[in-house]
């Protein structure tokens, strides 16, 4: 191994080494247990084996394949550990929902199941031509959704990048690296001309070092887990009031609330802010969930059709504007009006 060769290695295996330190820190070490904090860990803990089994592997052609089998199989790993990592961050989940623990189920057993029936040792062609292929198009599938799920705040990041917050930052961060670490994998597996597996253990080792310097500059950490962690902190009253005007403008122009299905993350989109801003706006500036805010324009919109309307059933005027049952509509009507549909359209015939 020459000097050149020598200093690669060095780089690489430090890189490695120390992503097997700080996934300790994020599981272990970080004093509150946000899940932001597990899935980094677990995402660190497959990078830093890949990385391993690249670095050694590279310099050393001799190694069991079973090596390079562990190596391929932790990439199954990265995506959907990022995918969660970013979406328990967006949206300030801190228990791990059922559906998440069978999705990652599904890949270990993946990984253990086809490892065992088809092993990279005895199937050498099968890994080459087949696996490999697939596993960098699990990889790239899952780097596409999160960049989707996160493309607001990557898009603030672009337009807006003074105005962002640490947290923002901090994961727009994570997310841009572990689109490069993918970048360079690839072209180094599509043997493009200057660029080899190995240039992708740089890459990291350099984003790790990256992210090293945000933790110890840093004196408190804890506000890079959450994108949101004060829950009673209120809006500027002036952006409070935008925001609310654009809401109204919105859900009145296209009548979102006559959606039945009509969701928080819907509605977000629509502004293009984060489904837990909106819900911390909501509650915080309006006083108000999101069900209770999209009620009350259906609520308006009823009772205006009750009374120009008396050839149409309650019932389905309640359908007509965004409600999945006449008992919700029934319940939703007398919480917002302190009356029943029938008494209000009593009360509107006599008058």
């Amino acid at each position: 191994m020459n000097i050149g060769k020598e200093i690669l290695f060095f780089f690489g295996a430090l890189g490695a080494f120390n992503g097997f330190i700080l996934s300790a820190y994020f599981f272990f070490f970080t004093r509150k247990k946000y899940l932001t904090n597990l899935f980094l860990g677990s995402l660190l803990l497959a990078l830093s084996i890949r990385v391993t089994v690249t670095v050694f592997v590279y310099f050393n052609n001799a190694l069991l394949k079973t090596y390079l089998q562990i190596g391929l199989s932790s990439c199954l790993l990265i995506g959907p550990f990022l995918y969660y990592f970013l979406k328990a961050g967006i949206h300030s989940i801190n228990k791990i929902p059922k559906t998440w623990k069978y999705h990652l189920m599904i890949w270990f057993i993946a990984i253990f199941g086809i490892g065992f029936l088809f092993p990279y040792q005895n199937y050498p062609v099968l890994w080459n031509d087949y696996f490999v292929a697939l596993i960098f198009l699990q990889w790239f599938s899952y780097l596409f959704i999160s960049g989707f799920e996160s493309r607001i705040l990557l898009q603030k990041m672009i337009q807006h990048y003074n105005n962002t917050t640490p947290a923002e930052k901090w994961f727009g961060m994570i997310y841009l690296g572990n689109a490069i670490i993918f970048l360079f994998y690839f072209l180094g597996f599509a043997r493009v001309s200057f660029i080899s597996c190995v240039t992708g253990c740089l890459s990291f080792t350099f984003i790790l070092y990256l992210a090293f310097s945000i933790l110890l500059y840093r004196k408190k950490t804890d506000d890079l887990f959450l994108l949101n962690i004060s829950k009673d902190k209120k809006s500027d009253p002036k952006e409070a009031s935008i925001l609310a005007e654009k809401l109204e403008k919105i859900m009145l122009e296209k009548s979102l609330y006559k959606n039945p299905n009509l969701s928080l993350q819907d509605l977000s989109n629509e502004i293009n802010i984060s489904s837990h801003q909106l819900s911390q706006f909501l509650n915080n500036n309006l006083g108000k969930n999101f069900t209770s805010f999209v009620n009350e324009f259906r609520i308006k919109e009823a009772c205006k059709t009750i009374v120009s309307n008396d050839k149409l059933t309650l019932e389905s005027i309640g359908y007509d504007v965004g409600f999945n049952s006449k008992s919700t509509f029934f319940a939703a009507f007398k919480k917002h009006t302190g009356t029943t549909p029938l008494n209000f359209q009593i009360q509107g015939f006599q008058a």
